[in-house]
Parts: structure tokens; C-alpha cells; sequence
């Protein structure tokens, strides 16, 4: 009989389908054969016992919720039936468990550009920033009108408009300028041109102060108001005196120590967190052991798995800097007197997500079994060597944004429903199915759908692991970059003037 479902873990109540299915249909999972009494779609749950009113549902071999009404054995399993158990603000207890080596690849190099302040880019490209939002336009205008004088070892030319930079007070600037200045002085960017509208917030006598200590050849700015006629042709001026710069940089081979993986997911499905994520969570584990840095993020989808994180802590302290970071967001939402689980979302849920804890369980996937080092606020560069947990939401542009800027050069972002959506470093798309990675062969670099058709998780690392080094080294390019996907979004959570 053929497999149309998977359980995940021996202790899992449910399996889910790996085709939409037919109720009537007779199907057997691990010798025991079930009927079905209702149509499950693709990526949905069957119920593989009668599970009482109250009672846990259980995947990832762990609870995603429980039974609002006594379900059969053989029905679909759902947001009809099921919902979240989690609620409110929790204590946490540090039970840190055994600490798991990652894999050693023999590949344990790459070819970037390494920069003045010692860091390594896996691009040589040149930004263009407004410093406020005012001038977003003439950001365009400027790496449109500068984009043909790129060449030699200067990879492109590219603007990054955004929707902060003035009529903020407080928290929102202050994170407004640290988001701004880590993506300034990001390792990819080998030139940048920082363009100032003149009367903003945000305007040069402020942010030059919080931008620090830089490299003024590389760095240059401009401020629009006090040019004498043409900004935008002022702009190409300093752009193109920034290739010169640039064209005669050269790559030099790097161990994997100096590369630092941001990991996203969005648009998620429920294969997201059986192939994708723990695919990545492969990933994580290889570049941890060999010193390199690894960032998750999206923390409203830690909650109900924010546990596996704390306990593989490296100290009590980094524990309690965790409990900071999963209870400080969840006071976010209590603050604005929204509900803290208001997750999965409709399209997370039409996939087959029925629960934050389903979602959460997934998504911490992503981290592998590496040890958490340290936690990120918004616009801090990671510095420790691990995995390090980044505040933030789960907001896809907000997201990537916040990865950026965390140094991250290069990005792994999963889904199984499809998105499209990238930043400013080459972003690798991993689908969770066969189906999406057909479907939309422009958005995805990497079908993780492999491993259903019986790939090992293990060839499937290697195969994503030689692609990673390949990207980083300029070998390749991703989909994001062949088509033009690079965007920002500044978080904010205040009030504008």
C-alpha cells in the first residue's frame, strides 16, 4: 500500500498526509490500517487514535495543543478541533541537557572580501541608505542612473530604501539608528553611499554619532538639501568614485569560522518543520562546530518550544538573557492588550498548521541541536561564535532585516506555501515540498522535498552545505539576487510625531 502519510516521531498521535486524501479511503501507517471519516488535505493531521476531549495532541513528539471535542480515530485533526494550551507569562526552569557536537565537513573554507575592520563579505557591492524615508526615491534614482558603472570586482550597485528615519521619539529612533548603522557598516557592502534629506530626525549631526568609528574612503555621504542642483547626478559622482574602490578588491579563501547564517522561515507549511527546518537545523549544526555563527530569529515562534532553546544555553546567565528574550516579547503583546498566541496565520493554516506550539515546534528546527551562546537586540551585530537568538517578530521583512543587521551574510529562509521576499544578502530558498519547488522554480533555490522522496536528511545537508559555500563564494547567485529581491523594514513600535 502506498505511503500518503508520515508520522514523525513514535510517540506522535497523528501522522500527516503527503497528498490530499479522500474520505472512505483505506490507508496503513507503520502496519495498522485506518479509514478515513473525513477529507484530509495535503499537510494535514490524522488522528491515528481516539483523542479525548482535553486530551494532548501530539507531534514532533511533543504536545501541539489539545481536543476541544473527543476526536475519532481516523478524522481530520484541526483547528475545528483542536487548539493551543499555551497562555500567559511562564517561569522557566535551566535543565540543560547534554550538549551535542556538530558535524565537521571536510569543506571548511570559502572565498570572501575581508574588510578593514577584519570581517569577511561574501559580496563587494555598493548601498545606497537613505537615512529617512524622505529620500527613498532619490536612492532609486541614484543606483539606477550609477547601476552600468559597475565593474571589475564591484558586484553591483543597489539603493535600500526603508520607512523610518523621521517623526520618531525614543525606543523607535534609537532602534531606528542601530538597525541603520550595522546595515551601514555590514561586511557585504565594500562601498556605501548614505544619503541624507538634511531636516529629518535622523539627519547626519545625529546618526554620525551613533554610525561611530568608520571608514570614511569606503563610507561617503550626502546630504540632498545642500546640493547645488542635481542630487541624483551628485550621487552617481560619489558612486562612481566608490567603483574605483571597489573593482580592485579581490576574494581571498576564508574558514567558515568568519561566515555568520541568518535562518527565516515564512510562508510556512506543515512540511516546513519535517524537511526544511531541521534540514537547516543541519546546516546550524555544521557551521556551530566549526566556529562559525548562526542567528534565529521570529521569537512569537519560539513560544511553546522556547524550552529546547533554554536548556541547551552555555551558561545559567545566557539561560536567564533567553527567559529575557521569549518574556519581554510576550509582554510586547500584552502591553497593547492583544493576545500573545494570536499564531499560526490563515495561510499557516490552510498548509496544515493548526497550533503556535505546531508552528513553534517546527521553526526552532531551524537551530539545529547547537548550543545557544547568546541573545541579539535589534541592530546588534552577533559577536559570539554559536547560535545566537535575535528579538524580534516573526514578520517577514522586519525579519530578514533584523538578520541583516545582525551581520549575517548570507541568509536560509524556508517555505512551503511560497514567498518570494529577500534583503540585501543572497538569500537561499529552501520549499518544503516537491510541489512549491516546481511551481515556482523563480523563487526557489533548494527543494527540501527531496527528503520525502527518500533523500537522507544527511546527503541533503551535504548537498545544501556545498551550495552555501558555493553562494558565500560568489560561485553562485540566488534566486533573490538573479531577480532583484533586496528590501528593508525597519521595526517600530511607537509613536510618530
Amino acid at each position: 500500500m502506498k505511503q500518503v502519510f508520515i508520522k514523525i516521531s513514535p510517540s506522535d498521535n497523528v501522522a500527516v498526509a503527503l497528498e490530499t486524501v479522500s474520505q472512505g479511503t483505506q490507508v496503513e501507517i507503520e502496519g495498522e490500517t485506518y479509514c478515513l471519516k473525513a477529507d484530509i488535505p495535503f499537510g494535514h493531521k490524522l488522528a491515528l487514535k481516539e483523542i479525548k476531549k482535553g486530551e494532548n495532541i501530539v507531534k514532533y513528539g511533543a504536545s501541539i495543543g489539545h481536543a476541544i471535542d473527543t476526536i475519532q480515530k481516523g478524522d481530520w485533526v484541526h483547528s475545528h478541533n483542536a487548539a493551543t494550551n499555551l497562555e500567559g507569562l511562564l517561569e522557566y526552569t535551566y535543565k540543560p541537557g547534554e550538549k551535542r557536537k556538530g558535524i565537521q565537513e571536510k569543506r571548511n573554507t570559502f572565498w570572501g572580501y575581508r574588510r578593514s575592520d577584519g570581517r569577511v563579505g561574501t559580496r563587494n557591492e555598493i548601498w545606497i541608505i537613505p537615512t529617512v524615508s524622505c529620500v527613498n526615491t532619490t536612492v532609486r534614482k541614484i543606483a539606477e542612473a550609477a547601476g552600468c558603472l559597475a565593474e571589475g570586482n564591484c558586484e553591483g550597485i543597489f539603493a535600500f530604501p526603508h520607512n523610518a528615519g523621521c517623526s520618531q521619539l525614543g525606543d523607535d529612533f534609537d532602534t531606528t539608528q542601530r538597525i541603520l548603522s550595522s546595515i551601514v557598516k555590514h561586511p557585504n557592502a565594500g562601498g556605501v553611499l548614505l544619503v541624507s534629506l538634511g531636516c529629518e530626525n535622523n539627519d547626519l549631526e545625529h546618526f554620525i554619532p551613533a554610525l561611530g568609528h568608520y571608514d570614511k574612503n569606503r563610507i561617503r555621504t550626502m546630504v540632498a538639501q545642500d546640493v547645488n542642483g542635481n542630487e541624483v547626478e551628485e550621487g552617481v559622482k560619489i558612486v562612481r568614485e566608490l567603483v574605483q574602490i571597489l573593482k580592485n578588491d579581490q576574494r581571498e579563501e576564508v574558514p567558515v569560522s568568519e561566515l555568520t547564517i541568518g535562518y527565516k522561515c515564512g510562508g510556512s507549511d506543515a512540511f516546513s518543520g519535517i524537511t526544511a527546518n531541521p534540514l537547516c537545523g543541519r546546516i546550524t549544526d555544521r557551521i556551530t562546530a566549526m566556529e562559525g555563527t548562526a542567528v534565529l530569529t521570529e521569537v512569537p515562534e519560539m513560544f511553546g518550544a522556547e524550552s529546547t532553546l533554554m536548556n541547551r544555553a552555555d551558561s545559567a546567565e545566557t539561560f536567564q538573557k533567553i527567559v529575557s528574550l521569549i518574556n519581554n516579547f510576550k509582554q510586547y503583546y500584552m502591553d497593547y492588550e492583544q493576545p500573545i498566541y494570536e499564531n499560526p496565520s490563515p495561510g499557516n493554516k490552510r498548509g496544515g498548521i493548526t497550533t503556535l506550539e505546531e508552528k513553534s515546534l517546527g521553526c526552532v528546527q531551524k537551530g539545529g541541536q547547537a548550543v545557544v551562546t547568546d541573545t541579539l537586540d535589534y541592530g546588534q551585530t552577533a559577536v559570539k561564535k554559536g547560535l545566537n537568538l535575535m528579538t524580534g517578530p516573526g514578520n517577514d521583512n522586519v525579519s530578514i532585516t533584523n538578520l541583516l543587521a545582525s551581520g549575517a551574510q548570507l541568509i536560509l529562509f524556508t517555505t512551503g506555501r511560497g514567498n518570494p521576499l529577500a534583503t540585501a544578502v543572497p538569500t537561499i530558498k529552501i520549499s518544503s515540498n516537491d510541489e512549491l519547488y516546481q511551481r515556482k522554480e523563480s523563487w526557489i533555490d533548494f527543494n527540501a522535498g527531496i527528503i520525502l522522496d527518500g533523500t537522507s536528511f544527511e546527503e541533503a545537508a551535504t548537498e545544501l552545505w556545498e551550495k552555501v559555500l558555493d553562494v558565500a563564494s560568489g560561485q553562485q547567485k540566488t534566486k533573490n539576487e538573479v531577480n532583484g529581491y533586496r528590501e528593508i523594514m525597519i521595526f517600530k513600535n511607537g509613536v510618530l510625531l
